[in-house]
């Protein structure tokens, strides 16, 4: 009879233990600066999110949090680093469609696996882009864009922010739907690529929405179609792929926040919030409307779900593209 006692007091002191320990580090967090790794050069599209985010995170936490730019790889380079980190929390890394869910097949040797040596935080945002062409091109939409592709097999170029890039994998799930033969040209960065499809030098591009939207509407690119699912607010006249021709068209890019695998949860759960807060700023709001972009905020559990089967879905078009990691 004097057993059962014993055995619950024991029970409940290593329970009440173990759970002192834990909470105990999610509320002294964050005692000194934290870091966001960018795996991409200053100044592109997801530096500027970053830093964005880095100035919510630093007011809300009441910490300084640094930025710091870790290119190469296809963003491989700066994941890598997040992923052999101490997983206390003070390291974290920016993760999108390439680095988490192409590079594991596009790469044969990755330092780091996105599911195992990752802990989700949560889904930023989903981001569509605008598949647009020189004015000079004989097409007004995407069905005589298809025509003339098919009319003139592997005349027609496209151009991306390099291989394995967003660019690259929407436009050939473009060219396999399509089944058109065309010819890639990759850049370093859709920012050059955009140069040239201004000038003329390449037919076409899907490019980021605040890339192509001036011009769009100034008449020096003619937008065809949005790769998402839906239209945009900046642009509501402008149909989506799928609804232009291409049934079932969908590519929207996406980056979210993730720590090196063993993080505590409740450091996790702190980050998380923090991060929803900073989504829901008027700040924020107005820069993805302005991007044309969805804020997300997913829990953790929801963005580890959505990286595995995006790491599936892609897979297939890498190989059946034939891509090659430039």
């Amino acid at each position: 009879m004097h057993a059962l006692p014993r055995l619950l007091i024991a029970i409940i002191v290593t329970f009440v233990g173990g759970m002192s320990a834990l909470p105990s580090s999610a509320q002294t967090f964050p005692s000194k600066p934290i870091t966001l790794i960018c795996p991409w050069p200053v100044g592109g599209a997801s530096d500027l999110v970053l830093r964005a985010f880095g100035e919510a995170m630093s007011k809300q936490l009441n910490q300084q949090v640094v930025i710091e730019n870790r290119g190469g790889a296809g963003g491989s380079l700066g994941v890598e680093v997040a992923a052999k980190s101490p997983p206390d929390g003070y390291t974290l890394v920016l993760g999108n469609i390439a680095n988490l869910s192409v590079n594991p097949t596009l790469y044969r040797k990755l330092a780091y696996n996105p599911v195992t040596d990752l802990q989700a935080i949560t889904l930023i945002a989903k981001v569509p882009t605008i598949l647009a062409v020189h004015p000079s091109l004989p097409a007004r939409n995407v069905i005589e864009l298809i025509a003339l592709a098919r009319a003139q097999p592997g005349k027609l170029t496209f151009g991306t922010g390099g291989g394995g890039s967003g660019s690259h994998l929407t436009m050939e799930l473009f060219r396999l739907q399509t089944k058109l033969d065309m010819v890639h040209i990759p850049y370093k960065g859709v920012g050059p690529a955009m140069i040239d499809l201004l000038a003329g030098q390449i037919t076409m591009s899907f490019g980021a929405v605040p890339g192509v939207l001036p011009y769009a509407r100034s008449g020096r690119l003619r937008a065809l179609g949005v790769s998402g699912p839906k239209r945009i607010a900046a642009l509501p006249e402008l149909p989506t792929v799928a609804q232009a021709g291409v049934p079932g068209f969908e590519s929207t890019l996406w980056y979210g926040m993730l720590a090196p695998a063993g993080t505590p949860m409740p450091i996790i759960n702190r980050l998380h919030a923090t991060l929803t807060r900073a989504l829901q700023s008027a700040d924020m709001k107005e820069r993805f409307a302005a991007e044309g972009s969805e804020p997300i905020g997913s829990t953790p559990q929801e963005f580890q779900s959505f990286i595995k089967s995006e790491i599936e879905r892609w897979a297939l078009v890498v190989k059946a593209s034939g891509m090659k990691a430039e």
